[in-house]
Formats: C-alpha cells, structure tokens, sequence
C-alpha cells in the first residue's frame, strides 16, 4: 500500500500557491517585455529608414537625380552655381575602403591562422585580447595617429604625398577594422571539427595544407561574414577620415592627394552653418541614404556567399 503524502501546514500550501501565481504571472509578462524590446529595435531602424527617405525625397525637389548619381563635381558651397554630383564622394569613400581591404584581410586572415592551428592556448589568451583591445581604441585616436605619425612616415616614402591623402587613413582603417575579421575568422576557424583536421594529418597532409585547403574552406562562411562586416565598418568610418583624408572631394584615382568621403562630408555640414532647410541640409540625408544603400546592398550579398558557400561546404 501506498504511503500516505506528508501533511503540509496551512502557511506551506499558501507559499505554493502564492509561488505557482508568481510564476504563471512572470510567465504572462515576460513574453510581452521580450516583445516590446524587439518592436522598440523594429520601430527605431524604421524610423531612421523612414526619416532618411522622406529628407531625401525633399533634396530631389531641389536637385536633379541624374546631376546627383552621375555628375562628377561635388560643389555644394560654391556661390555661383553648386554643384551635387556624388560620385567624388562615392569615390573617396571606396578609396579609403579598398586600402582598408588590402591592409585587413591577408593580415587578419594571417593572424587568425595563427591563433586557430598554430597559438598554444597560453599563446592565444595571450595575443587575442591584445588584439581586440585595438577595436576598442577611440576612433578620433587612430584619425590623429594617422595624420601626425602614418603621414609623416609615408611622406618620408612618397615624396609627392600630400598631408591630407587617402593612403593613410586607408591604412589606418584598416589597423582599426583588422581585430574584427581576426576575431571573428578565428572563431569560425575553432569551430571546425577537430576529426577534419586529424583526418588531413592522418593522410600526409602538413599543417599548412589542413590550415589552407581544410580548415579555412571549411570556416569560409564565418571569415566571409567578418569581413564583410569589417568592410561596413570601414565605408561608415567618420573620424579617421575626417582628420586625415581632407575635405578635397575628387573624381580621380589619386590616392596621394586630399579626398573626401561621403561620412566626411556628413561630419563637415553638420558642424557648419547649413540652414535648416537649405538644400546642403537636405545633401546630408542624401548622402546618408546612399551610404545606408551601400551597406544594406553589401550585407545582403555577404547574407547570399555566406548561405552559398555554406551549403556546399
């Protein structure tokens, strides 16, 4: 026969019943709590969205699109006639970025190959929070290293290369965006099964050749991802560029010369005298919805490679 249940005393069964309501109620709440901060991160990046088309339909009241997304002269304070063509700008902006690129990815790659197969973990605790401890620098730091430390240096190479140039904000942004792809990379790379690598090994393979034709086609998906977001970082960069690339905007490929980005540009109206309502007022959204376009176009293609190489590796 069964054992009769333990008596539980009048105050117990009010504790438990008062606990299981508690609990129903946190339940019901927590759901909707959750919900709301989601709808609050929905309704903010709408409303950016929503501000920049609005602001930039009204500038095209004023400015021709054709002038804008073809002209090659980008001359918003001239007296005479101003001129809105983007394109400088577009231009500068990629410039920086492409240097960026160049200096970032091999490095960063590199470094997350290091810290993946070859580091001792002493090695890794070691090297990697040194490494991320750069991402944390502020920006306005790295645009005055550039122009009174990299510039120097570069001009002592280049002899023609201007004060305020593209080369060494380039270059910096790219120091700057480099902890993010070998961050990121390296953990794609961890996550790697262990039984790829000692399978290559256990076939002949050196290290080298399980770090270069296994482990990295296989982690491909997480390093492109780093990248490209390294990239948005480096094409929405402000300070650096705004201190050391100048504010020269040129349709050119002259990366030794003054330059200006469309976040530069934002960065010199918004601490100018541009009226409200003028139409170099209207030019910072305009800008500011070319460069969300850039970015929105570049993470949906980095989302596509990432899901594509995913799915045959």
């Amino acid at each position: 026969m069964k054992q009769p249940a333990e008596k539980l005393s009048v105050q117990e069964l009010i504790a438990q019943s008062r606990s299981k309501r508690s609990k129903k109620v946190v339940e019901k709440i927590m759901p909707i709590l959750l919900f709301i901060t989601a709808l609050i991160s929905v309704l903010t990046t709408f409303g950016i969205v929503f501000t920049l088309i609005f602001e930039t339909i009204e500038f095209f009241t004023k400015v021709s699109v054709i002038d804008f997304l073809f002209g090659t002269e980008w001359l918003p304070f001239s007296g005479k006639e101003p001129m809105y063509g983007i394109l400088p700008l577009i231009l500068g902006t990629l410039k920086v970025t492409f240097i960026a690129v160049l200096v970032a990815v091999p490095l960063g790659i590199a470094a997350a190959i290091f810290l993946s197969e070859y580091a001792s973990d002493r090695t890794r605790r070691l090297i990697k929070p040194v490494l991320e401890v750069l991402a944390g620098i502020p920006t306005i730091v790295y645009g005055f290293f550039a122009l009174t430390f990299v510039t120097p240096v570069l001009q002592e190479i280049i002899p023609g290369l201007k004060i305020f140039n593209a080369l060494s904000p380039g270059i910096v942004v790219g120091i700057m965006i480099l902890p993010m792809i070998a961050s990121l990379s390296e953990d794609a790379m961890t996550s790697v099964p262990n039984a790829m690598r000692e399978g290559a090994l256990a076939l002949g393979s050196t290290k080298l050749e399980v770090a270069i034709k296994i482990v990295l086609p296989a982690a491909l998906s997480g390093i492109l991802a780093s990248v490209v977001l390294a990239v948005s970082r480096a094409i929405g960069e402000t300070m650096i560029v705004s201190l050391a690339g100048g504010a020269t905007p040129k349709f050119d490929f002259n990366v030794t010369d003054s330059i200006q980005t469309m976040t530069a540009y934002i960065v010199q109206v918004s601490t100018g005298d541009a009226g409200y309502g003028t139409t170099i007022y209207y030019s910072i959204y305009s800008v500011g919805f070319t460069l969300f376009l850039f970015t929105l176009l570049m993470n949906l293609l980095a989302h596509f490679i990432s899901k594509r190489f995913r799915e045959e590796y």
